[in-house]
């Protein structure tokens, strides 16, 4: 089998099965995490298909769009490297990514390890944080029309997977429930390095958002 052409054909596949998606979880999404996990990749000792492979598919059907379905995604996946040709062992391991890559909230404790996985996470959650990761989550606020900000709602430190997966709390509890805890969930050394730049962002953004809202920037509105 021709890689090139796997890692071709995949994303054409990728590319036409998310050409309506959110534009937080459309293709854009997925180029950013797939070149993330290129560069992280180099950096570590890892099966190169796997990580790519995984990348371009990881958010194949995404759960938040299909009435909180977990399995469709893996589903999808795994019909279409079957199609390929792929051996059944990568095709395992790359669903397995596929299934416990996400940030589910609560103390769900992932079920899975592999050094791939560990990039791929990584690449993904570098794209959920930074100047990206703010316009992606105000673009799903918006999307599911949430309010921006409530100083009367805190952020629930405490949730469960379902309570995580039900939420409709303001855009900026997000921070504070995902987004600020992803630095110190990094997994590779190259991740964490990125993950601090892009966390630092994130805290002078909100200290400017507190500002404008007329709040103490240096009092954030909750006590956490």
């Amino acid at each position: 089998m021709n890689n090139d052409k796997l890692i071709n054909d995949t994303v054409i596949f990728v590319k036409s099965t998310l050409k309506n998606a959110e534009g937080g979880h459309d293709w854009w999404h997925i180029y950013r995490v797939w070149e993330n996990a290129k560069q992280i990749a180099s950096n570590e000792k890892v099966d190169s298909l796997v990580v790519e492979l995984g990348a371009l598919l990881h958010d194949i059907a995404d759960s938040k769009f299909n009435n909180g379905d977990e399995f469709i995604g893996p589903k999808i996946a795994k019909e279409f490297l079957e199609e390929q040709n792929l051996n059944a062992k990568k095709i395992c391991h790359i669903i397995k990514i596929i299934e416990n890559i996400s940030f589910k909230g609560g103390k769900e404790k992932q079920k899975f390890n592999s050094a791939e996985l560990d990039v791929i996470q990584d690449a993904d959650r570098l794209d959920a944080i930074g100047a990206i990761g703010i316009a992606r989550a105000f673009n799903y606020g918006g999307f599911k029309n949430r309010e921006i900000f409530n100083p009367t709602i805190p952020p629930n430190l405490n949730m469960t997977k379902e309570e995580y997966k039900n939420s409709s709390a303001p855009t900026i509890n997000h921070f504070y429930e995902k987004l600020l805890l992803l630095k110190d969930k990094m997994n590779t050394e190259t991740g964490k390095t990125i993950a601090e730049k892009r966390h630092l962002f994130m805290e002078n953004y909100l200290t400017q958002f507190y500002k404008e809202w007329g709040l103490d920037a240096a009092k954030p509105p909750f006590e956490l």
